[in-house]
């Protein structure tokens, strides 16, 4: 039932409920008929369910706004796995590879994501370079090994 101008009666305001009509679902939940629920108080603070302001560097609106990954984030971690697991020469690519994108993700104050991968890739990488220095000085100590106890048993003929 809406008023037109001619009907002799002032026409009614779209945000008020008609007459014994229950309030609508934005006049139920400000409290006040015609009053948006989402509009600023006077005392300055925020009303319930309303979005604060987005950081720099995140769009708004969207509070929970995430930075995109670094494109070389998970490659590091999948060297690091690689190196300790399967080949171990793999490891220092992914140490290097690891520490450079750990510092672009700190550089670039919030823009990149992924530091997590990078620096587990990073440490993975460490690890994988101590344990193939390790199986190297093995190697070689058993090389050595060898060629000294061939050279000592060939040194005393009788």
């Amino acid at each position: 039932m809406t008023n037109s101008p001619g009907d002799g009666q002032p026409p009614q305001d779209p945000n008020q409920p008609p007459s014994g009509e229950q309030p609508g679902y934005w006049q139920q939940q400000s409290g006040q008929p015609g009053q948006d629920p989402y509009a600023q108080p006077p005392s300055g603070q925020q009303p319930y369910g309303q979005v604060p302001p987005a950081p720099y560097g995140q769009a708004p609106g969207y509070p929970m706004a995430y930075a995109p990954d670094h494109p070389r984030a998970t490659t590091s971690l999948i060297l690091g796995i690689l190196g300790i697991v399967i080949c171990g020469i793999i490891a220092p690519f992914a140490w290097r590879m690891g520490k450079r994108t750990v510092d672009e993700i700190d550089a670039s104050h919030g823009q990149l994501g992924g530091r997590g991968s990078a620096q587990a890739g990073y440490i993975l990488g460490i690890v994988g370079t101590i344990l193939l220095g390790l199986g190297l000085l093995v190697v070689l100590g058993a090389i050595v090994l060898g060629v000294l106890g061939t050279v000592s048993s060939s040194s005393t003929t009788y």
